[in-house]
C-alpha cells in the first residue's frame, strides 16, 4: 500500500476591499446578478460572473424550481451560457457570491459538487486553470487559482 497527500492551497482576503480592483468589479456583478435569482423554496441566493479571455462577462444566479432537480446553480448557468454562446473563448476567472435571505452569510461558500465538476470540466476543455473567487454575503473572500485545489481527483475525458 502507497499513501498520499494532497495539498490545496488557497488564498484567504480578509474582506471585499483587499480585493485586486478587477475582482472587486467582477464580485460587484456576481453580487447583482445574485440579487436577481428566482430562489422561492431555498431562499439562497447565488451569484456568478466569469471574465472571460476576450473580455466579456458572461453572469448567471440560481434558477429553483418546485421539482427540485431541475433547478440549476448560478455557477453552471454562466457556464453553460459561456459555453453556448463563446465555445472556443477561455474562462479566465470565476466571482462567485451567495446570500440567504432567511440569515446574514459571512461564510465563504463554495462551489457545489455539481458544480465543481462542470467547472473541471472546462479547465480540461481549454487547457488552462480558472482562477475562482467566492464569498458569502460579507466578510472574507476565498481564491483559489484553480479548480483543482477544490476539486483534486477530478474525474475526466482521459477515463472515457
Amino acid at each position: 500500500m502507497k499513501e498520499i497527500k494532497i495539498t490545496s492551497v488557497l488564498q484567504i482576503y480578509d474582506s471585499f476591499d483587499e480585493l485586486p480592483e478587477d475582482i472587486q468589479d467582477l464580485m460587484k456583478k456576481s453580487m447583482e446578478i445574485r440579487d436577481k435569482a428566482y430562489a422561492p423554496y431555498s431562499e439562497f441566493l447565488v451569484g456568478a460572473a466569469l471574465l472571460l479571455e476576450n473580455g466579456e462577462v458572461v453572469l448567471g444566479n440560481n434558477q429553483e424550481n418546485a421539482c427540485y432537480p431541475s433547478g440549476l446553480c448560478a455557477e453552471r448557468t454562466a457556464i453553460y451560457y459561456a459555453g453556448a454562446n463563446y465555445p472556443d473563448v477561455a474562462i479566465q476567472k470565476m466571482a462567485l457570491t451567495a446570500k440567504s435571505l432567511k440569515y446574514k452569510l459571512v461564510t465563504p461558500t463554495p462551489p457545489c459538487g455539481a458544480c465543481r465538476q462542470a467547472i473541471a470540466e472546462y479547465e480540461v476543455k481549454q487547457k488552462t486553470p480558472i482562477e475562482i473567487y467566492f464569498m458569502g454575503e460579507t466578510g472574507k473572500v476565498v481564491k483559489s487559482s484553480s479548480l483543482s485545489n477544490l476539486l483534486p481527483l477530478i474525474f475526466d475525458n482521459s477515463y472515457l
